[in-house]
């Protein structure tokens, strides 16, 4: 990789300092919160408590490493229990942090992937936990396990043994409200997973969803009524998008809420009192707040909040006709704010910093594209494009891939892409190719196993489609993703390098059968499932086939692949080998390795010079008129 300049650091350093907040949690007994937020200098985001709207935060966690969960006692507040992992290895580790003193104490087992819920009395939580055995560095784990254990935060030498759940997949632990029981789903994809009542006090399980003899689907954010004799979910087994549904234990009914919505529900909580469910919809990428009557299951009148992305709402414990939650949209980086039922009244509580000169809210909204692909499916992606008047001519464009693959590229706010938009005066195409949520689960399963290369193949549809249309240079386009989008940039440079200028790669696969012989033990039945078992002959040949790193010699322009070393979703040895196979194509290769990161960067010193590199390779691929010596 070149040195990189002041210029660019100079340049884009007011896109690199927006501070939004997300709310984590609220206080049992007062009206106080928990937020996320990175304060000003800091290299992470850590944990602050919020005793009143526009008030002062107060730092409780101060570690190199990022925390962004973390929960009250739900008792009486006194300490937080917070889960922490180091360098992105996702060990993460439960710990309880005494607010007087801001002493913390390890609650979890170390090696351990680990999480969280509180019983309802919060007495105890429940620990879940999976064991990390490092894979790609040859570490061997050939029967995984979930352990469940209870413990009392107070005295962790208490930590017993409830039970060893076969496999992994399983979370969304919900406790009955007189603590005998526990609602757990087995997750193996969002079209097949399973719904389990726990016994609290032996750990014999039994399942209960779907009926038997019913067919397969998917669940989620199971909770309790208040009488226990009711389960509220989310289900996709009456139709092709989430639904709100509620499960009657004694009568064994499934019955749905939302069959008037065509569209997921994402995620759902219960008010404490038990009478009211509050619901985000995912409106083709936008969010939508819904609230239902939770005994007669009815609509109520939608809350009045401003539009934007969605997430962490939660009720409070006393006054009950409040919730709160996080939301961004394209002109905000994210506040939190509270609802008032009752009032019918919007409160913020937090105002995002961004730097001076830098106006969020004037930055562009997206456009909805909706084209055809190869094989006459309707696919769409959302379009940011620069202002005409400052950038006049044919824009070059970035199309970014989401990962997942059963991720969705959403309305949201662009944090540092800001910059690409409105200084470099680059368009960018955020495409949902086949295999993304939000738009139903045939159109989720069209990339599973022998269809792999369909998405990639819509990914083409894009880039053909982008020589028609108005504004945009087709002859001036890299293509990017993180995770399973950088499979798709990797695989789009493969398949359709004569129509870029260059490709990133960050945290991709490049390999299916390495990829799953190195990923962590507890994640490889799991992909297996979506991206077929390379251990069957038949599958492992076209995993062969269709790998970039066999095709490598396809890929004829100027390639940047990002990895941290301490990945273990997507090891750094997938990046190693695409690097050193590429380079022998005599095409520019750049390689950038944080040693402290995990599957992304969340450090802002290592994101930010990740940002001044892109810049730098952008500037270079599409920003000259004709490639540009290297």
């Amino acid at each position: 990789m070149p040195d990189i300049s002041a210029r660019i650091a100079d340049q884009v350093a007011p896109y690199t300092e927006f501070r939004g907040h997300g709310f984590v949690d609220w206080h049992p007994k007062e009206r106080v919160m928990l937020v996320r937020h990175r304060e000003a200098g800091a290299n992470t985001a850590q944990i602050y408590k919020l005793s009143a709207s526009g008030g002062t935060l107060e730092k409780l966690t101060d570690f190199s490493d990022p925390v962004s969960a973390a929960t009250f006692n739900p008792v009486h507040g006194n300490y937080i229990v917070y889960a922490r992992d180091q360098g992105g290895n996702e060990a993460t580790q439960i710990y309880r942090m005494d607010l007087d003193t801001r002493q913390s104490t390890l609650l979890s087992a170390p090696d351990e992937r680990s999480s969280s819920s509180w019983t309802y009395k919060g007495d105890r939580l429940l620990i879940s936990a999976v064991p990390l055995d490092k894979t790609a560095t040859g570490g061997t784990r050939d029967n995984v396990t979930t352990t469940l254990s209870l413990v009392d935060p107070l005295t962790p030498a208490s930590r017993t043994r409830l039970a060893e759940l076969p496999g992994g997949g399983w979370g969304d632990y919900s406790f009955s409200h007189d603590d005998l029981r526990i609602a757990v789903l087995q997750y193996r994809t969002s079209s097949d997973s399973d719904v389990y009542l726990l016994d609290a006090r032996t750990g014999v399980r039994e399942k209960i969803l779907p009926a038997k003899k019913a067919t397969k689907a998917g669940f989620g954010g199971v909770k309790w009524s208040l009488d226990s004799q009711r389960l509220f979910l989310t289900t996709n087994q009456g139709g092709e998008f989430f639904e709100l549904a509620v499960y009657d234990l004694a009568t064994k009914q499934l019955k749905v809420l939302s069959r008037h919505i065509p569209w997921d529900i994402q995620n759902f909580t219960l008010s404490k009192d038990g009478q009211r469910l509050l619901a985000v919809v995912n409106n083709n990428g936008r969010d939508e707040l819904r609230l239902f009557d939770a005994n007669s299951g009815k609509e109520l009148p939608r809350p009045d909040i401003p539009a934007g992305a969605i997430s962490g709402g939660r009720w409070h414990e006393v006054d009950k006709g409040q919730f709160a939650f996080s939301l961004n949209s394209p002109q905000s980086p994210g506040d939190v704010y509270s609802y008032d039922v009752t009032a019918g009244k919007t409160e913020r509580w937090t105002t995002a910093y961004a730097a001076p000169g830098v106006t969020p809210d004037q930055f562009i909204s997206p456009e909805l594209v909706q084209i055809k692909s190869f094989d006459g499916l309707p696919i769409s992606g959302w379009l940011y494009r620069p202002d005409a008047a400052r950038f006049p001519g044919k824009r070059p464009v970035v199309v970014d891939f989401h990962g997942g693959p059963e991720g969705q590229s959403t309305v949201h706010f662009m944090g540092r892409w800001n910059y690409y938009l409105n200084e470099m005066g680059l368009a960018i195409l955020l495409p949902n190719v086949r295999g993304s949520s939000g738009y139903g689960k045939s159109f989720q399963d069209l990339d599973n196993g022998f269809k792999r290369k369909d998405s990639v193949k819509d990914g083409g549809a894009f880039l053909a489609w982008l020589s028609s249309a108005p504004g945009l240079d087709a002859g001036r386009v890299v293509v990017s993703g993180g995770s399973y989008g950088g499979y798709m940039s990797l695989a789009a440079a493969v398949d359709y390098s004569p129509l870029l200028r260059g490709a990133v790669d960050v945290v991709g696969i490049s390999h299916f059968v390495t990829f799953l012989n190195n990923t962590e033990s507890y994640r490889r039945d799991l992909r297996r499932v979506e991206y077929g078992d390379e251990r069957d002959p038949q599958m492992r040949e076209f995993m062969e086939k269709i790998a970039p790193l066999n095709n490598a010699a396809n890929i004829k322009v100027p390639l940047f692949v990002v990895q941290g070393k301490n990945d273990p979703r997507v090891p750094y040895t997938e990046a190693e080998q695409m690097v050193n196979a590429v380079r022998r194509n005599s095409v520019p290769v750049w390689h950038l390795l944080a040693d402290n990161e995990g599957h992304g960067f969340a450090r802002k010193v290592n994101a930010d010079y990740y940002f001044y590199s892109t810049v730098k390779f952008f500037e270079m691929t599409l920003l000259e008129k004709e490639p540009t010596a290297w």
